[in-house]
């Protein structure tokens, strides 16, 4: 794919040729997203390291940023360009008609990946600058769009380099998309809302069976079982100019808001089945609860404090789901008896269950006692995690 004018021939075009586009996320949950994407209906799926490449109309394009849980970024892929140097690359990058894709009155900025030895080589300036500078000289006759890094209203261009080819897209995302929106403060150490998603799909919940949260702490596992349940687009609360393909040329205010609208009418009515969520700790469920109804789905999880020791099925049957504490002592009590505890529970109430335990990749797993059939590595922000399955 060489660079262009979205609207010509060999590009990455709108309308003649399906374009092309760039859903990142972690390497662990990879899989899943492909399944999402799957899910949508999009065509040329190419995996890589932590990001699938995939063709999508615009329609398709717009309804992936509403609906993928575990995406964490999007971009619009605008070419692949040489790179065996800076000279090559600066050529190539004042080859695109950056019209077709910038707005003249957008401020951008360039974010240079260089992902091996003969991209680092280059070095992160020096490709910025020959990009910025492609973009600069590329609206000729006309006033360029500002090159200002420290703008917050920026267009991104990404500019991944490796073994001497650099991929160029717009970041479409605006925020990273597991800022969905209805976090509210009060817990200090939250799930990532599409670590979350990832982890019920993971564990094969789709929505059909109760869900249960034993410690939900801020209510992230609830709130995203919720969401998947009710059929409800994650990012469908965000505001006007929120996503970054807003503020790009081309964009198609009309069919955004079509897609929307037609994606808006997808959510259920009713949970097909019941989920609960409960912590030790008042001021936690609180803040779950508070954080369901900006996600506009706290009548549909019930609620509740509790210890986990005192924990009872809420149904005969269902997905029990929880991100176990870390640290070496819970409460003044050790980590190995809190699990012992935890083990102790499900073994002896929750027969018939199936149940989804997150836990550090140092925990005393032994502790559980648990017949564990499936565990995958994950990764909690900067920690190494392993998610157990059991049961079922």
């Amino acid at each position: 794919m060489r660079g262009g004018h979205p609207d010509e021939p060999g590009g990455v075009l709108r309308g003649l040729v399906t374009p092309r586009w760039l859903a990142t996320c972690p390497e662990e949950t990879k899989g899943v997203l492909v399944d999402e994407l799957r899910a949508l209906g999009v065509g040329g799926l190419v995996p890589s390291y932590r990001a699938v490449a995939f063709s999508a109309d615009l329609a398709t394009a717009y309804r992936a940023h509403l609906c993928l849980r575990t995406a964490s970024r999007l971009q619009r892929l605008v070419g692949e360009l040489p790179a065996t140097s800076v000279e090559a690359l600066a050529a190539a990058a004042a080859g695109i008609t950056w019209p077709g894709w910038l707005r003249a009155h957008r401020p951008f900025t360039v974010a240079a990946v260089l992902t091996d030895a003969g991209a680092s080589s280059l070095g992160e300036d020096a490709v910025v600058a020959a990009v910025a500078g492609a973009v600069s000289s590329g609206f000729p006759g006309a006033r360029a769009p500002r090159f200002d890094p420290d703008a917050e209203s920026a267009v991104t261009v990404v500019a991944h380099v490796r073994a001497g080819v650099c991929t160029l897209g717009l970041d479409t995302a605006g925020r990273a998309l597991h800022k969905r929106g209805w976090r509210v403060p009060g817990h200090p150490a939250v799930l990532k809302e599409t670590l979350a998603a990832a982890i019920l799909m993971l564990a094969g919940w789709d929505g059909t069976e109760p869900l249960y949260d034993p410690m939900c702490g801020s209510g992230t596992l609830v709130i995203e079982g919720a969401m998947l349940a009710l059929h409800k687009a994650p990012l469908l609360h965000r505001g006007k100019d929120d996503f970054g393909f807003e503020h790009h040329a081309g964009f198609d205010r009309a069919l955004w808001r079509q897609v929307s609208d037609t994606v808006r009418l997808e959510r259920l009515a009713e949970v097909p089945a019941p989920l609960f969520a409960s912590d030790l700790r008042a001021e936690f469920v609180e803040v779950a609860r508070r954080g369901a109804l900006r996600a506009r789905v706290e009548r549909h999880v019930q609620f509740s404090v509790g210890a986990i020791q005192d924990a009872r099925p809420p149904a005969r049957a269902g997905l029990l789901v929880t991100n176990l504490p870390y640290g070496q002592r819970i409460g003044g009590r050790s980590v190995a008896t809190l699990y012992a505890d935890v083990g102790r529970v499900i073994r002896e109430r929750f027969g018939g269950w199936r149940i989804a335990l997150l836990v550090p990749e140092d925990a005393p797993r032994g502790a559980l006692q648990l017949r564990v059939q499936r565990e995958i590595a994950l990764r909690n922000g900067a920690l190494p995690v392993r998610l157990l399955l059991c049961g079922g």
